[in-house]
């Protein structure tokens, strides 16, 4: 037999090969941990536990302990007029925490905001009290002052290399400087009866129907929200949020804001809704919106992770950088506006003493960490009804000033080390 009659003949009834199957999209295993109930949910708790993920829960616990102590020592704590004074003190060092959270979220520091929001105010005195200038163009200038002065900061970190914190230092005493010459020899600037600032912290919806009609607005746009979350997640075929879920988070935010029109209206001796509680509530809504929702808050938490990852991804790392500390530079003015109304007029001193700190510590007591890339908008309000809360009941008990001071430096120095902690904990566990 040849060689050739030996050579084995080819296989022909080899199965034919398979396509490739279609990727599978990555899946967020807590998605899928939710959908096992109320097993799924402590076994997502114990996860965040081990791994460091508090979020806002340590501010929240603090919340309840603080409004419990509080309470048991003075009965008024809880009162309509006393819950719409930290509404009204909240809002304006608020407004100016929402920018601080931007810069932190970079990894940097602003601590220039207590002068340009002496700055914003003394601008819109000069222009519209002194020179008769239109009062809403003098407030819309105002703000765009801080603005500028952010984006000048901005612009000497990003692009020329000093580090934020010598330059928002210098324009901390530069702008202080200016402020007092443009106040001249006077001093101070009151603030005119029924101008805009004065309604800023001075204005109230008597009529229930705000309070309620707010309330009710912010339950469905939440409720609405996350519908429309979980349609999207469902049409790209990933897991979402079961409807319990949706339900309970609505119910809670219900009772949260029912609670506090409530408060609001009906007590004896309640005024209403705020103005400045509205104001503030619809910073914090289009901040969170920007933050969360947008290519542009994407990237500013890829630059506070790791800004030379975010260079390589194509992002410019230096336009984000800019227009972080214009919006903290325009918020701070925009918040100088509200202390303005809260003090009755703009002074040479408006956006100094513990401004800043202030600012500061709402922001890191909320929750957003110094480290930069972790952090929520959310924290510019629960870190400030944190420091109001505390200022206001220990005013009740007649405390001095000094003792509101050791407090609040108390809490924000257990809010870095929780922060500090945690991420050692998500370090040690491989998410960091």
């Amino acid at each position: 037999m040849s060689d050739l009659a030996k050579t084995p003949k080819p296989a022909t009834d080899t199965p034919p090969v398979e396509e490739s199957a279609a990727p599978v999209p990555a899946v967020d295993p807590r998605l899928l941990i939710r959908e096992e109930g109320l097993a799924g949910y402590w076994t997502e708790f114990k996860r965040k536990m081990r791994g460091g993920e508090l979020g806002s829960l340590p501010v929240v616990i603090g919340l309840i302990v603080i409004a419990i102590i509080f309470q048991a020592k003075n009965d008024h704590f809880l009162d309509a007029s006393s819950l719409a004074n930290i509404a009204v003190f909240t809002s304006g060092l608020g407004i100016m925490a929402v920018g601080i959270v931007f810069v932190l979220l970079l990894g940097e520091i602003d601590l220039s905001v207590g002068s340009v929001a002496g700055m914003g105010a003394a601008v819109w005195a000069v222009l519209s009290v002194t020179h008769g200038l239109n009062d809403w163009l003098a407030v819309f200038i105002a703000i765009a002052t801080g603005l500028v002065i952010g984006a000048v900061h901005g612009f000497f970190f990003a692009k020329i290399g000093v580090p934020a914190f010598v330059v928002t230092l210098a324009g901390f005493l530069g702008w202080s400087g200016v402020q007092i010459w443009l106040m001249g020899g006077e001093g101070s600037i009151n603030t005119p009866e029924g101008s805009v600032v004065e309604d800023l912290t001075g204005h109230f919806f008597a009529e229930k129907a705000a309070a309620y009609g707010l309330a009710a607005v912010a339950i469905i746009a939440y409720a609405g929200s996350l519908l429309l979350d979980s349609r999207r997640r469902k049409a790209a075929g990933l897991p979402s949020r079961p409807v319990s879920e949706i339900v309970l988070r609505t119910v809670v935010v219900a009772v949260l804001a029912g609670g506090a029109a409530y408060e609001l209206n009906e007590p004896v001796g309640a005024r209403g809704l705020p103005l400045a509680l509205v104001l503030f509530l619809a910073v914090l809504v289009v901040a969170d919106f920007v933050a969360r929702r947008t290519t542009f808050g994407r990237q500013v938490f890829a630059v506070g992770g790791n800004a030379e990852a975010a260079r390589r991804a194509g992002i410019s790392v230096d336009r984000v950088r800019i227009t972080v500390f214009a919006i903290s530079g325009m918020l701070a003015a925009f918040g100088g506006l509200f202390i303005a109304s809260q003090s009755g007029g703009a002074t040479k001193s408006l956006g100094g003493g513990n401004t800043l700190m202030m600012v500061i510590a709402a922001a890191v007591i909320g929750g957003t960490s110094l480290f930069g890339g972790r952090g929520k908008v959310w924290s510019a309000l629960l870190g400030m009804l944190v420091i109001q809360s505390i200022q206001q009941g220990l005013n009740l008990l007649g405390m001095a000033s000094e003792i509101q001071y050791m407090i609040t430096g108390a809490v924000l120095l257990a809010a870095v080390v929780i922060d500090s902690v945690s991420r050692r904990t998500q370090k040690s566990a491989g998410r960091a």
